[in-house]
C-alpha cells in the first residue's frame, strides 16, 4: 500500500510515538510506502524526528542510524539527508519512512499559515498518490480529512488520541471544537480510538455513530519496559536516590492540566507520613519555574527531582528507578505512561479519568481517584509508598495484562487490517 500519515506536530508524545512507530512498521513489517507530513514546531515538549532549527538551513547530510523499527523505538537524531522542498518546508527519511515538513501546518489556529497548508497539504498528497491518507491531531486530522476526502483517497482514516474539546473550555470553545470534528467525522470513512472512553466521549458529543468507530490501543516498543528494572541501580544511583527511598514518579509535559500542582499538594500529606518518599517527575515545559516555587514553598526541595526533558529510549530506564507511578491529568485519551508503568512491573494511581480505568484497575493494578481529589491522592500514594508487597502484586498483575495489547506491531497489523477492511468496501 502507499499510506500518507498526517500529523500536526512531532514533539515528544504519546500521540507522535504512535504514529512514528505505525509508519516505521508498515515499511519494516509490511513493505508499504510511507509519507509522514508534519509541522515544523516542537517547543520544550522536544522534537521527535530530532530535526534542529540549525538543520533547517540549508540542506546537510546526517548520518542515519540502521535498524528497523521492530529492533528500537523512535529516537532523537534519526534523519538522513535532508533538503528543501518546493514549498520551502523539509524532506527526509527515517527508516525508509519519507517526511514532509510543512512550514505552514501550526497547532493554533491561523487564517493565512491555514490556507497556506491546506494547499501545500493538497499537493504533497496528489504527488504522493496514496491509498490511504491517516490523520492525527486536531489541526491536522481537520485538515488531513478534508484534503483527502476532497481528492478521493480511497480510505481516510482519522486516530482520536485525545478529543479536542473538554469541560475546562468555555462553552463557545466547545461548541465549536465539537462542531468541527462533527464536520470533519463526515470527511472520512473510519475512525480509532485508543481507548473505549474516547468513542464514548466522541458518540455522546454526536461527532459520530458509534459503528464508524474501533479502539486500537495504542503501541509501543514493550520489550525496554520488560526489563526496565535492570538499570534501577545505576539511574537512582544518578539522581541522588538511596535504597531507602520509594520513588513515586510522574511523566508528563510540566504543562496546564497535566496535575503537578495536585500532585505536590497530595506530596505534602504523604511525606509527613513517609519521610523517605522521593518524587520523581519526568519532563518539562512551560510550568517548571511555578512548580518549583510550590514546591520550595511547601518544604518539599528534598523531596522532588526533576529529570527535565529527556528522549523516548530514557523513559523504560527512568520507571525502572520507580516503585509506584502517578498520573494526575485532568484530560488525556490514554496515557501511555499508565500502561508504560505496569509493563515494567509497578502499579499506577490515576485519576479517573478518559480511559485510565481500562488499564488502571482498582486493587487490581493500582488505583482510580477522582479528579482533584487530592487527599484521597495522598491516600492512596501512602498505603502503595508503606507496602512493598502491595507494589509488587499490583504490578507484577499489570504486566501479565497489558503486555501484548500494548506492542506497537500489534497496533499495526490490527490499523493495517483495518486499511484493507476499508478499502475493500471503498
Amino acid at each position: 500500500m502507499k499510506i500518507a500519515h498526517v500529523i500536526t506536530r512531532m514533539i515528544i508524545g504519546g500521540a507522535q510515538e504512535n504514529t512514528l512507530f505505525n509508519c516505521q512498521d508498515l515499511v519494516a513489517e509490511h513493505g508499504d510506502e510511507v509519507l509522514l507530513v508534519c509541522g515544523p514546531e516542537t517547543g520544550p515538549e522536544g522534537d521527535l524526528l530530532g530535526i534542529s532549527e540549525s538543520s533547517r538551513v540549508p540542506a546537510k547530510q546526517v548520518p542515519a542510524k540502521q535498524g528497523s523499527a521492530k529492533q528500537k523505538p523512535p529516537e532523537q537524531g534519526r534523519a538522513g539527508r535532508l533538503t528543501h522542498s518546493a514549498d520551502g518546508g523539509l524532506a527526509f527519511e527515517i527508516d525508509g519512512v519519507q517526511v514532509r515538513i510543512l512550514d505552514s501546518l501550526r497547532r493554533a489556529i491561523h487564517p493565512m499559515h491555514d490556507w497556506r497548508a491546506a494547499g501545500e497539504l493538497r499537493q504533497a498528497i496528489r504527488d504522493f498518490r496514496p491509498d490511504v491518507v491517516h490523520t492525527h491531531s486536531a489541526k491536522g486530522g481537520l485538515l488531513g480529512r478534508h484534503i483527502a476526502w476532497g481528492l478521493k483517497v480511497p480510505a481516510v482514516i482519522h486516530t482520536v488520541h485525545g478529543a479536542p474539546f473538554h469541560d475546562y473550555q468555555s462553552a463557545a470553545a466547545r461548541r465549536f471544537f465539537i462542531g468541527c470534528e462533527r464536520w470533519a467525522a463526515k470527511r472520512c470513512h473510519h475512525l480509532i480510538s485508543v481507548a473505549d472512553a474516547m468513542t464514548d466521549l466522541m458518540v455522546d458529543a454526536g461527532v459520530a455513530p458509534r459503528d464508524k468507530f474501533t479502539t486500537i490501543s495504542s503501541g509501543m516498543d514493550v520489550e525496554p519496559f520488560l526489563h526496565a528494572r535492570q538499570h534501577r541501580e545505576r539511574v537512582r544511583a544518578t539522581y541522588g536516590i538511596e535504597d531507602e527511598h520509594v520513588v513515586v514518579g510522574k511523566i508528563a509535559r510540566l504543562f496546564h492540566l497535566k496535575g503537578h500542582a495536585d500532585l505536590v499538594n497530595a506530596a505534602r500529606i504523604v511525606a509527613d507520613r513517609h519521610p523517605n518518599v522521593r518524587f520523581l517527575l519526568v519532563g518539562d515545559g512551560i510550568l517548571r519555574d511555578p512548580l518549583t516555587r510550590q514546591i520550595t514553598d511547601a518544604g518539599l526541595t528534598d523531596h522532588f527531582i526533576f529529570t527535565g526533558l529527556v528522549p523516548p529510549t530514557q523513559v523504560p530506564e527512568l520507571i525502572g528507578a520507580m516503585d509506584l507511578l502517578v498520573h494526575a491529568s485532568y484530560r488525556e485519551g490514554l496515557a501511555r505512561a499508565l500502561p508504560q508503568a505496569l509493563i515494567s512491573g509497578i502499579p499506577a494511581i490515576s485519576y479517573d479519568i478518559d480511559g485510565a480505568r481500562e488499564v488502571v484497575i482498582n486493587d487490581e493494578t493500582g488505583y482510580l481517584v477522582e479528579p482533584s481529589d487530592v487527599s484521597g491522592m495522598a491516600e492512596r500514594i501512602s498505603q502503595l509508598v508503606g507496602d512493598a508487597g502491595l507494589r509488587e502484586r499490583q504490578g507484577r498483575a499489570g504486566q501479565m495484562r497489558f503486555t501484548d495489547q500494548f506492542r506497537h506491531q500489534t497496533m499495526t497489523d490490527r490499523i493495517r487490517d483495518l486499511y484493507k477492511d476499508v478499502l475493500a468496501k471503498s
